[in-house]
């Protein structure tokens, strides 16, 4: 880490993320220190700047990068740099929409979906951010990407998924709307509509307060409920989406339990700078273990070392 990052930086420690802007900001010398990296394949220089400066410096990196060196800087470190941690430095030089427009694209590349990875990032982001990342999309494969997403799912699920892209913020009556989805459940076949409508159309507190009138009046959980009553894909968005209504943090936590490498560094460069530190805290809980610690376990190297710089400290 950043010898400089502690002692010099005035944080704002109103943030939940773990990278925050760099004070003690030169990216004339950061960039001539990431130009002689490059040339020795220097890692632990590259590492040790892109992870000690926010996105937003990041992106002014790699434009003084280009005019100074009158190259791009991404290009740049794929020449330098190989596997998970070219990778993993690639996605942090995204701009956060673009990111995110990244990830649903390979969610949705290649034979068969990743459901559950297209689902994490459309019920953790708000319905102004999602739009931009469609805009994003649009610009960076030129493609639309509700239609990508219809495209690529179907039925119920489909459905689900468009109504979490356009998600809204329409009023309720919390009463009505518990009667709604208690009606939804008790016919022969579970109606999914009900669901869709409500707990994408309407603010957080609201739909929490729904799903704990629903589990008080039916006598059991929401995703029990949800588990019992529907099938296939729509039975996992909805589990999911009731999950990141009630606790964003630990169903993200569940998900890095997986230490699956490209779920790690998409949910960690994703919140780095939102809530990870909100994440780290239902990791530990969850597991009983520091995500510090469970990444030294699972990953090596200089890739280790740059995801523990996001990660930033033991807990």
């Amino acid at each position: 880490m950043d010898p400089e990052y502690f002692k010099s930086y005035e944080m704002c420690w109103g943030t939940l993320g773990t990278v925050r802007p760099f004070s003690n900001f030169h990216p004339d010398r950061d960039v001539t220190e990431i130009q002689a990296a490059l040339d020795k394949k220097d890692a632990v220089t590259l590492v040790r700047i892109l992870t000690n400066r926010s996105n937003a410096q990041r992106q002014v990196i790699a434009k003084t990068f280009e005019e100074m060196a009158h190259k791009d800087l991404a290009t740049a470190l794929k020449k330098a740099l190989s596997g998970d941690l070219e990778t993993l430095l690639l996605e942090l030089l995204m701009p956060p929409v673009q990111y995110g427009a990244h990830r649903l694209q390979q969610a949705m590349a290649g034979v068969g979906t990743d459901e559950e990875t297209l689902m994490e990032i459309l019920c953790t982001r708000s319905g102004k951010t999602l739009q931009e990342i469609s805009t994003a999309y649009k610009q960076l494969y030129k493609k639309d990407l509700e239609k990508e997403l219809k495209g690529e799912t179907s039925g119920d699920f489909a459905r689900l998924v468009v109504a979490l892209l356009n998600k809204g913020n329409v009023g309720g009556v919390v009463q009505r709307d518990i009667e709604s989805l208690s009606a939804s459940l008790n016919g022969k076949k579970a109606e999914a509509g009900p669901w869709i409508n409500i707990l994408t159309s309407r603010d957080t507190d609201h739909i929490n307060k729904v799903l704990m009138g629903l589990e008080l009046q039916s006598g059991q959980m929401v995703d029990e409920a949800v588990e019992k009553r529907f099938t296939g894909d729509f039975r996992l968005g909805l589990k999911v989406l009731v999950q990141c209504i009630q606790s964003p943090d630990v169903y993200l936590a569940k998900r890095l339990t997986t230490m699956k490498t490209s779920l790690v560094q998409g949910i960690m460069v994703s919140h780095s700078e939102e809530d990870l530190l909100c994440i780290r805290a239902a990791f530990l809980k969850l597991t009983g273990t520091s995500l510090y610690t469970a990444l030294q376990k699972q990953f090596k190297g200089d890739h280790l070392q740059a995801l523990l710089a996001v990660c930033r400290s033991e807990d």
